[in-house]
């Protein structure tokens, strides 16, 4: 018997007990009366949302006391043959005719949905044809429905055009002809296909500076996707990246929903029933989906693996490069993890920078090899960013802090940028440590002129990881600085770095897990705490 596999959501279930307002519920209620079935064997009847789409339209439209939207932009993250091209046509309908603007409040304090007075939706792809299929599905849509005789839409095969200058436009990567349109709501199709090279980071910055231009704050838009390739630095990776950024706390604006069902990474294609489970979690209450037939795409043989992860389970899978995969880090996460008390024993790991990359401290228990990271300083994003340098006092206060929270037997530091600081740390806590660095500094450990030990010390942590004995909390921050990384041989074996020199992904958050592993690892391997407690023995008697 296999047990069933629990998807992996990052959009909670709506609170129906009236503690957030929507316009979703009108919404809702238009497009099931408006609108038709596309295709399948209901195509012409009343068009129908599941729980998920359901759940998705109340958080879209959910409004503040003010009225206005919480959420400036979403991203629609699932499986292939989802239905997303069916739901987000919906959507694009009601925006050109549905009450989805806020109108004030009822007699029960709830809001009132209204039509937008001058709606101008886009449907944007990178090509023709992206625009087209999805096209395609909303004039179906409106085939034999209430929504074209009740609003008297002009509907063509490029366009539909409402009475008072209404319009629904899809466009493609011709960027600069978009520039100074006016849109009220953009669906931003397909987005692990809009990378540089064919203008979809273009298109999407030129999408968004239109939207913003909405007087009252009104204009959004949905973006659908796959799981991104990590590679192709595409508007999906770059939305996903925002999405981590707010979930973390490193950004300011938290206007931003982000929607994915993924099965969990620890699905083995090799097994056809757990593989069908892994479908199961991550298609959801798509119920129109063959599963059986998508298993079958999955072992034909010109379906490489990860695009089997990507596109039908949903799942962000790892570059080509990647020090480790998603699934190896996130098999080692362990929910039953004793937290860090007070009083442990650990060694601590850090790794400085100064303004561009990361600064990180973090804590490795003795007893089990988990991780903690007590600390992560890092460059915001946008404007806050400029002129950004990591505030040293604050530091000094973390390593303060955990020399009198913790048990500190070890401590290594990379010296790059922090010279002086770790000097001051080898005065003040060298009597504490039982393990040095070096013979020639209590603290300090140059990670560059001791590559060959560091190499040797990033894989043993790699096999770790990839041997499930690696616990950790799930901690999304040192996670992602985990995942960041790639590989980088060079003489002595196989290290680490970051993506390119200037990228923005860290990964100093990992550095600094070395760095306490490391330390961990000389206090097992000297046995300095057998030594210590017979020390204290023979003091006090034993």
């Amino acid at each position: 018997m296999i047990s069933a596999v629990k998807a992996v959501v990052s959009l909670a279930s709506f609170p129906l007990d009236g503690s957030v307002r929507t316009l979703g519920w009108q919404v809702i209620g238009w497009v099931e009366g408006m609108l038709r079935q596309p295709d399948g064997d209901e195509a012409g009847s009343p068009f129908r949302l599941t729980p998920e789409q359901i759940n998705f339209v109340l958080w879209f439209y959910a409004v503040d006391d003010r009225g206005r939207f919480v959420y400036r932009r979403a991203v629609l993250r699932r499986s292939k043959g989802w239905g997303k091209s069916p739901f987000l046509g919906a959507l694009c309908l009601a925006e050109l005719c549905g009450p989805v603007r806020f109108g004030g409040w009822d007699a029960a304090g709830e809001p009132l949905g209204i039509p937008h007075p001058m709606p101008w939706v886009n449907l944007a792809g990178v090509s023709e044809t992206q625009t087209q299929n999805t096209m395609t599905v909303v004039l179906s849509m409106l085939e034999g429905a209430p929504a074209t005789d009740e609003y008297g839409l002009d509907v063509g095969l490029t366009r539909i055009f409402a009475p008072g200058g209404g319009r629904l436009l899809p466009i493609t990567a011709s960027s600069s002809t978009q520039e100074g349109a006016r849109p009220s709501f953009a669906v931003m199709d397909e987005t692990h296909h809009w990378t540089e090279s064919n203008g979809g980071w273009k298109l999407a910055r030129v999408i968004r500076r239109n939207l913003a231009k909405s007087r009252d704050g009104s204009a959004r838009s949905i973006e659908t996707t796959n799981a991104h390739a990590p590679s192709e630095e595409s508007v999906a990776e770059s939305s996903y990246q925002d999405h981590l950024a707010i979930a973390e706390g490193r950004a300011r604006e938290a206007g931003l929903l982000y929607d994915s069902r993924e099965a969990p990474g620890f699905v083995d294609l090799a097994d056809p029933e757990l593989l069908l489970e892994g479908l199961r979690a991550s298609y959801g209450d798509a119920t129109w989906v063959d599963l059986e037939r998508i298993r079958s795409e999955v072992y034909d043989p010109s379906t490489p693996p990860e695009e089997s992860r990507r596109f039908y389970l949903n799942q962000i899978v790892a570059a080509a490069d990647s020090w480790v995969a998603p699934a190896e880090w996130d098999a080692n996460e362990d929910p039953n993890l004793a937290p860090l008390a007070d009083g442990e024993t650990v060694t601590l790991g850090f790794d400085g920078s100064l303004t561009d990359d990361s600064s990180a401290l973090v804590a490795v228990r003795v007893s089990d090899g988990a991780p903690f990271l007590l600390g992560l300083w890092e460059k915001p994003s946008g404007p806050a960013g400029v002129g950004w340098e990591v505030d040293k006092s604050v530091v000094r206060g973390y390593v303060g802090n955990a020399f009198t929270r913790f048990d500190v037997v070890a401590f290594f530091s990379d010296v790059a940028y922090w010279e002086t600081d770790v000097d001051a740390w080898r005065d003040e806590y060298a009597e504490k440590l039982l393990v040095k660095a070096t013979t020639r500094h209590a603290v300090a450990w140059d990670m560059r002129a001791h590559a060959a030990d560091t190499v040797r010390a990033v894989e043993a942590l790699n096999r770790a990881i990839v041997d499930h004995e690696a616990p950790h909390d799930g901690d999304a921050r040192l996670r992602r600085h985990v995942l960041n990384a790639r590989r980088r041989p060079n003489r002595w074996g196989v290290s680490f770095g970051k993506e390119t020199r200037e990228s923005t992904k860290k990964v100093d958050a990992l550095a600094a897990l070395v760095l306490a592993r490391m330390a961990r690892t000389r206090v097992l391997a000297e046995n300095v705490l057998s030594k210590r407690r017979g020390r204290v023995g023979r003091l006090v008697g034993f």
